[in-house]
């Protein structure tokens, strides 16, 4: 029996599993959450341990996948599991299309009607959400979330753990620093640094995110590496 383990449960995570079993390619999708064992089912799927147990598994016994919302948490856990040699593996819905030249990096997850076009190159732990389009030649860094609706056009680069909001629109050629956020409908036409949000129509800085050490300190135990840069 082939088993996917997803980690991380909620309406992503359903969302996850819906796909994942669209795909026919595991006889088993289970979850491991640490709503565990308060929560025993997310939908049709049952909850079967912590995040924790799971790292304690046999590295062979499952594939595995990340469904954390959160962009930074869902890359610390996803590099870990690639790096302690678990089966990280990527979710992509049999109703979205992704050009056989493109890249989809390992833990990655395309949902239905999404579109990935020839020469676009999504790092790990992605998510392209339900009708987002990545178009030719775009350049995702690590656990880059594209929200449903939304459009990269061609060259679009995107920095590690960004977030491109709902009906959010890229111009061609434009760069998006890493841990940025691109408001639900705002139109980028120019370039967004590291760690702001910007929104509108053309989008504008609205603030510049400060690290929040109390967040890196709950996440310590995942004791990744740092997410590399997407331009060096």
């Amino acid at each position: 029996m082939r088993r996917l383990a997803i980690l991380g449960g909620g309406g992503h995570g359903k969302v996850v599993a819906d796909a994942a079993e669209a795909c026919r390619r595991w006889d088993d999708i289970v979850f491991y959450d640490d709503a565990w064992p308060q929560r025993m089912e997310n939908g049709p799927w049952p909850y079967v341990g912590s995040i924790h147990a799971f790292m304690q598994l046999p590295r062979d016994s499952c594939d595995v996948v990340v469904a954390i919302g959160d962009n930074a948490l869902r890359a610390r856990i996803a590099l870990q599991l690639r790096d302690e040699g678990f089966s990280l593996v990527s979710v992509i819905h049999p109703a979205s299309t992704v050009s056989r030249h493109a890249s989809v990096g390992a833990g990655s997850v395309v949902f239905a009607g999404a579109v990935i076009n020839i020469g676009a190159v999504l790092g790990p732990a992605c998510i392209i959400n339900t009708g987002a389009i990545v178009e030719h030649d775009c350049l995702l860094g690590t656990a880059v979330h594209v929200s449903p609706g939304a459009d990269l056009a061609g060259e679009v680069g995107i920095g590690d753990a960004s977030w491109v909001g709902i009906g959010a629109c890229i111009r061609q050629q434009i760069n998006v620093g890493s841990k940025a956020m691109i408001g639900a409908g705002a139109v980028v036409v120019s370039d967004v640094p590291d760690g702001v949000t910007v929104v509108g129509n053309p989008a504008r800085i609205m603030q510049r995110k400060e690290t929040d050490h109390r967040e890196e300190n709950n996440h310590a135990e995942y004791a990744v590496p740092p997410m590399a840069k997407l331009h060096k």
